[in-house]
């Protein structure tokens, strides 16, 4: 059966990539190395195929009609977006999918009670084209996308975002092959793109996130991480953290719900927090 490896949950945030040069030096050196040291964790694990899940970001669906998850069932993924190519400052890439596995995704979730949609395209911006570019620098593994809604409500609760996670974790380990798996949360921390604190970083509220995912309580992330909550870290922006309650619950099945802080920084000229943490598994 396969197995998780490791989980992960990290910033995306396109001025990581694109405008970078405006961040003091000191906050250059802080993210780069935070990111480079998410790609040692990498290369050491050895991940045949990677499960991300991210915001949408309405790259892929309007507002009246965006699914909770869309899990990505296609041979192949392209990015960055075209729109996105003048200003991320990712060059243009190509990634393997994993149909099998996207679709037992979907088929066993539904079982579970939970329902996804599907796509096998799907265009990838900041979400995918920043965390890939760093922990994935060869894009030598296999790519299971599921863009969530973490920004037009009803957005999923915590409590099953949680749920999504475990069972992303049980068809996992239920699933026939040998290949060794990640799961990667990406978004937030605090930011709010376009809206009154763009130029704030809530520095208080990204520490009290990052000590919840430390302390791994899942009864304390589902009472306390309420979309109230969420919104103190930015409109629109900090939401994006269910994406890492998703790989805590995975983690959590897979052995051990206590993460690890690998970095912090934060950055007003990113116009992000900007950090990530890590499930050791092995």
């Amino acid at each position: 059966m396969a197995k998780i490896v490791a989980t992960l949950g990290v910033a995306h945030a396109p001025g990581v990539t694109g405008w970078i040069d405006k961040a003091p030096q000191h906050e250059q050196d802080g993210v780069l190395d935070g990111y480079a040291q998410f790609q040692k964790l990498m290369d050491e694990v050895r991940p045949d195929v990677v499960i991300g899940i991210a915001n949408d970001h309405l790259l892929n669906f309007p507002l009246d009609n965006i699914p909770d998850f869309c899990v990505g069932i296609g041979e192949q993924w392209a990015g960055p977006a075209p729109w996105f190519r003048d200003w991320l400052n990712v060059p243009d890439y190509t990634v393997r999918g994993h149909r099998d596995l996207g679709r037992a995704l979907v088929r066993e979730s539904a079982k579970a009670g939970i329902n996804h949609a599907f796509a096998d395209k799907l265009l990838f911006d900041d979400n995918w084209s920043v965390p890939l570019k760093f922990l994935f620098p060869r894009y030598d593994v296999r790519f299971v996308p599921i863009h969530m809604n973490p920004i037009v409500p009803p957005v999923p609760s915590a409590a099953h975002c949680y749920a999504v996670g475990e069972t992303i974790a049980r068809i996992v380990q239920a699933f026939p092959s040998d290949e060794r798996v990640v799961i990667m949360g990406t978004g937030g921390l605090s930011h709010d793109p376009g809206g009154k604190d763009y130029f704030t970083v809530h520095e208080e509220f990204d520490r009290w996130f990052l000590a919840l995912m430390e302390e791994g309580n899942a009864g304390r992330v589902k009472r306390e991480l309420t979309f109230e909550k969420l919104l103190t870290g930015g409109d629109g922006g900090a939401a994006e953290l269910l994406a890492w309650v998703v790989a805590m619950g995975a983690a959590e099945v897979a052995g051990n719900a206590r993460a690890e802080t690998v970095f912090y920084v934060p950055s007003v000229p990113m116009r992000c927090g900007m950090g990530g943490v890590y499930w050791r598994l092995e």
